[in-house]
């Protein structure tokens, strides 16, 4: 995935500005794939200078409004149903547990413990994300809260884990 289809999916919904699609990453996508207001401002002008998205008003001080054009929304589609996802195999998380040998045990158990408190804090940000948003019917609410769904049973699953690894230490 790339900022670029993340971008074009949230102006699927409707045209906004760059700072208010900051504001929807940071509600809606932050958790999945993470962006800073630069990556994004930066994104929006190469998409704009594509064609895939065009400006559709602008305001005071420079404010601009994006709108998904054609070629955009034919880009969107053919990535989601195109391309395959990207497999990310690497983590840092379990190649740091592959290598818990080399620590006295009470060291191996403390990071384990320590990635299922994480693994609790996330769920619980999630859990006050869910319920921060004014969820409605529309597409994006309706797979936003599929996508959240995902990463509260994820945590919960990594907490349970790290939990159960950390009794199997000796």
């Amino acid at each position: 995935m790339s900022l670029k289809h993340a971008l074009l999916g949230l102006l699927s919904e409707r045209p906004a500005s760059g700072y208010d699609l900051l504001k929807r990453f940071e509600t809606s996508l932050a958790n999945v794939w993470p962006a800073t207001q630069s990556q994004i401002y930066t994104e929006l002008t190469k998409l704009a200078g594509s064609g895939l998205i065009t400006v559709a008003a602008e305001g005071p001080r420079g404010r601009k409004e994006y709108a998904l054009a054609e070629e955009g929304m034919a880009e969107l589609r053919h990535w989601l149903t195109e391309t395959k996802p990207q497999r990310n195999t690497r983590s840092d998380l379990l190649l740091r547990v592959f290598f818990l040998g080399v620590l006295p045990p009470d060291r191996a158990r403390a990071y384990l413990t320590g990635l299922a408190d994480m693994s609790e804090r996330e769920y619980e940000q999630l859990k006050q994300l869910d319920a921060a948003i004014d969820w409605d019917d529309d597409n994006l609410s309706v797979h936003g809260r599929i996508a959240l769904e995902y990463g509260l049973r994820f945590n919960a699953m990594r907490r349970e884990w790290a939990e159960w690894a950390a009794t199997q230490l000796k």
